[in-house]
């Protein structure tokens, strides 16, 4: 599997774009705000011949779903995200809207994400793993065969999700990565919703909010 990472909108949300031999490839989070953004996506795409065929949402705050509407016009996608996370699009589209950024609203239909769901794409497998805290759906995705999990907002490079939110929990946020992510093996590289790519055995030595 390669992965190629897009930082977009102000708040520099992660989109990851992941493929493999096949050209089948899944969009990871794609916050991408306004068209000139949105082009940056389609001409990876097309440079490089792959051949979209999932959305996957990490969870459903705006900055990760700012161009979902356009994504899903692009090509025929399935797009995934947690049911718990649903009620999390309204408040999403209200918040762009107060911010000044240009989140089409989508109004396709979603396929339900469950823990310990796997997703395929060409020859690659992404498991689920349920991370809920940050959001109520939050969820991470393992590839096992290549040693990576996309975070999301879950865990970053030195810090984890935000739970100051309404909806947030600090319990169970750090619950779910005691139990999800920090029993993965050391090596596993961590690529997160914002900010630099880092490991699990580098967080879990030194990540000053992982003190079990």
């Amino acid at each position: 599997m390669e992965i190629k990472t897009f930082y977009f909108n102000p708040i520099r949300t992660c989109c990851y774009v992941a493929w493999d031999d096949t050209k089948e490839c899944v969009i990871v989070d794609p916050g991408c705000n306004g068209r000139r953004e949105f082009q940056r996506l389609v001409d990876f795409v097309a440079i490089n011949e792959l051949k979209p065929v999932k959305v996957l949402l990490t969870h459903g705050h705006f900055d990760h779903i700012l161009g979902l509407a356009d994504t899903a016009a692009q090509w025929p996608v399935e797009v995934y995200l947690h049911p718990a996370d649903r009620a999390l699009l309204p408040q999403s589209e209200e918040w762009s809207r107060q911010l000044g950024l240009e989140m089409k609203p989508y109004d396709g239909p979603f396929t339900d994400l469950a823990d310990g769901d796997i997703i395929r794409f060409g020859h690659t497998e992404l498991k689920v793993l349920a991370t809920p805290g940050h959001t109520p759906g939050g969820v991470c995705f393992y590839c096992e065969a290549d040693a990576v999990v996309l975070s999301g907002d879950t865990l970053f490079a030195g810090s984890i999700g935000r739970t100051d939110f309404e909806e947030g929990d600090l319990d169970r946020l750090l619950g779910g990565i005691a139990k999800k992510l920090m029993t993965l093996d050391g090596d596993t590289t961590v690529l997160p919703g914002h900010g630099p790519a880092t490991s699990i055995g580098y967080e879990r030595s030194t990540n000053p909010f992982l003190r079990f």
